[in-house]
């Protein structure tokens, strides 16, 4: 989710001081050799990415292959080889920027204190951990019964809280139901909001 904001891109000479950084991935071979000068055209890059972040284009002539992107305060540096085109680099942009920007919004969310909430509130196990992860792209969630641990895809970062806790919810209730039975559907279906989540999800292609 997210404000219908357009992502400014533009290049920019890299700035003093290191933060946190986020590797994502490498491109091919720049199709150009290595001698091509390093100095890069500074028109903006157009991206049609939905958010109201910036994005600062940094061009390196000692970057061959590798793509980075990092967040420094609230802009997001995508440093690139020297020889890519504006092009590349608005797709690069498209890619990664939301993942980056996921990334961040997750380490917000408290999943063990949310989960243990609910589990209090509808009078269900509290699952020993819960945690994001990012290659979950068939499902929202999952649940290992045997050591009562969730695990959710990092996309519901994005979502609104009651979605969230609507798959909590879904997968805590696998640790007293391990399979998709009526009784477990009963427990689910006692989340207020549970219809309009389920509707969300199937929204965004994909139901728990």
């Amino acid at each position: 989710m997210g404000d219908n904001r357009a992502v400014r891109l533009r290049d920019s000479p890299a700035p003093v001081g290191e933060t946190m950084t986020f590797d994502f991935g490498t491109r091919p071979e720049p199709s150009l050799p290595p001698t091509q000068p390093a100095e890069p055209p500074t028109q903006p890059v157009e991206s049609n990415q939905d958010t109201d972040t910036e994005v600062r284009i940094v061009r390196s002539s000692r970057r061959a292959k590798t793509v980075q992107a990092r967040l420094v305060g609230q802009t997001i540096e995508l440093r690139i080889p020297a020889t890519m085109s504006d092009a590349e680099a608005a797709r690069y942009s498209d890619d990664l920027v939301p993942k980056l920007l996921r990334q961040a919004k997750s380490t917000t969310i408290d999943l063990m204190s949310r989960a243990g909430k609910l589990a209090h509130e509808y009078g269900l196990p509290t699952p020993a951990s819960v945690r994001w992860v990012t290659n979950q792209h068939a499902r929202w969630g999952s649940c290992t019964i045997d050591d009562a641990s969730i695990r959710l895809s990092d996309r519901l970062a994005d979502y609104p809280p009651w979605v969230l806790d609507y798959v909590l919810i879904h997968e805590i209730a696998h640790l007293v139901e391990p399979n998709h039975s009526a009784a477990f559907h009963a427990i689910v279906e006692r989340y207020p909001k549970a219809e309009r989540a389920k509707g969300f999800l199937i929204a965004k292609g994909l139901e728990q």
